[in-house]
C-alpha cells in the first residue's frame, strides 16, 4: 500500500539575492528602509519567508529595493513523500 504525506508549503525568501543584485549590504538597506540593522540582518539570512513579516516592513523593502513583493518570495511546491507500507 502506498501512502502519501504532504509537507508544508515552502515560500523561498529572496532578500539576500535582491540585495546582492543591487550591491547593497544589510547596513545600507536598514538605513534606507528605516529598519534596525539586526532585523535586516536576520531577514537577509533566512531561506524561507519570515513568519512574522508585517506588510509595513515588506513595503519598506520593496520601496528601497525597487521591487515587487513577488520578487522577494518564490513558491516552491513540495513533492509528496511516498512511503511503502508493508
Amino acid at each position: 500500500m502506498l501512502k502519501t504525506r504532504n509537507k508544508a508549503m515552502t515560500i523561498k525568501w529572496r532578500l539576500a539575492v535582491l540585495m546582492a543584485d543591487r550591491e547593497m549590504d544589510y547596513k545600507e538597506l536598514a538605513e534606507k528602509a528605516g529598519l534596525h540593522k539586526v532585523t535586516v540582518s536576520k531577514h537577509k539570512n533566512m531561506k524561507t519567508m519570515p513568519s512574522r513579516l508585517d506588510s509595513e516592513t515588506l513595503e519598506k523593502y520593496c520601496k528601497v529595493l525597487k521591487c515587487q513583493p513577488g520578487d522577494l518570495m518564490r513558491y516552491i511546491p513540495q513533492v509528496p513523500e511516498i512511503n511503502q507500507a508493508s
